[in-house]
């Protein structure tokens, strides 16, 4: 068997490896789900979850942060809109999805408010792939998109757009496969790039117009917001992040590892943290400079087209870097919507009720 063979092989068993639990979850209901999760997360496997949930073990902690969302969204779907599959240059094996979680948003989840209508949250899943089973979990969910659907987002309000994160313009996000080194030599040129900026104060230096395609679209996390080329990253995104935190690190140092595969046109990333930074200036996500080191979790998806870098998914753990300046989003949800009722919604039966 040849590389591209034995690439080809790993990827499609690592996806195989996690196809019972996206079959089950793809119409989420607790029974299959809870034995999916079991049949294919092994016992004692790491699973690092997003703020509030945590790091916990096995097929337990995933279903543990499923169920109030099955009770707040009962008829909760998974919907992947990517789906990568690569070994990382230390040869570990891993599988990234990325999609939206939606459902009738019918009762309060962590305390949120439900809207009673239909409602989506992005997420960013990575899975560990070991003998044909989930050896690691790390994930995201962005919880503040629903905050901010239930008009319940008690932060400040963010700079960049607010939608619906769409898939892939190409069409292709499910399907991907071939030859990712490519793709995955932009993605770390530019971040390479990238990083020349602030030791050196030209921002210039950082060459996005070689590696950014001119109709870039950056989707970040809700909190952040989605901004559209390298004017709409840079305003909406970059500039206040590094005005804040200049002396952003990446990667490989002391504590902060990332995990990095590719395939086709599509590079994935994976940090639990992946960035350490000082907030030494004002602005960043309405925080003033408390001079405090702050660590970031970032699950990340690139799609390069033409060579170039043409949409960038990317999500970061914001309630965890309130939390870690003091900031605890959830007591101030409860006290912000403290005046609205809280109870699920309960929608009369439109076939048992005159029109």
């Amino acid at each position: 068997m040849d590389g591209r063979d034995d690439r080809a092989a790993r990827s499609a068993a690592a996806k195989a490896a996690i196809a019972p639990f996206r079959r089950a979850a793809a119409t989420a209901e607790a029974g299959p789900l809870s034995d999916a999760l079991r049949a294919v997360v092994a016992p004692g496997a790491p699973v690092r979850l997003g703020h509030p949930f945590g790091t916990g073990e096995g097929a337990e902690a995933l279903l543990a942060a499923y169920a109030p969302l099955l009770a707040a969204m009962p008829d909760l779907e998974r919907r992947d809109m990517i789906l990568v599959a690569g070994t990382t240059p230390e040869g570990a094996d891993w599988v990234a999805c990325m999609g939206s979680y939606m459902g009738s948003f019918l009762a309060p989840f962590l305390g949120i408010p439900p809207t009673g209508h239909l409602a989506h949250m992005r997420y960013h899943e990575y899975f560990r792939i070991e003998e044909g089973r989930v050896a690691e979990v790390q994930a995201l969910w962005d919880i503040p998109e629903l905050m901010m659907q239930a008009r319940a987002w008690p932060m400040a309000p963010q700079l960049g757009a607010f939608l619906n994160t769409p898939g892939p313009m190409s069409g292709d996000g499910l399907t991907a496969s071939g030859d990712g080194s490519a793709a995955m030599a932009r993605v770390i040129d530019m971040l390479t790039d990238l990083c020349r900026f602030p030791a050196d104060r030209d921002p210039k230096v950082m060459n996005l117009g070689q590696h950014w395609h001119p109709r870039l679209n950056w989707y970040g996390p809700a909190g952040i917001g989605t901004g559209r080329g390298v004017a709409g990253f840079r305003h909406w995104h970059q500039m206040p992040f590094l005005r804040a935190m200049p002396d952003r690190k990446l990667d490989a140092l002391g504590d902060l590892m990332s995990h990095w595969i590719a395939e086709g046109d599509y590079v994935a990333e994976t940090g639990w943290p992946n960035m350490r930074l000082t907030m030494t200036g004002p602005g960043w996500l309405g925080l003033p400079p408390t001079g405090r080191e702050v660590l970031l979790r970032s699950l990340d998806f690139w799609r390069v087209e033409e060579g170039l870098i043409r949409e960038n998914w990317v999500l970061v753990d914001l309630l965890d870097l309130f939390a870690q300046v003091g900031i605890d989003v959830f007591d101030r949800l409860a006290e912000f919507n403290k005046a609205r009722v809280r109870g699920a919604v309960v929608l009369p039966d439109p076939l048992a009720e005159a029109w």
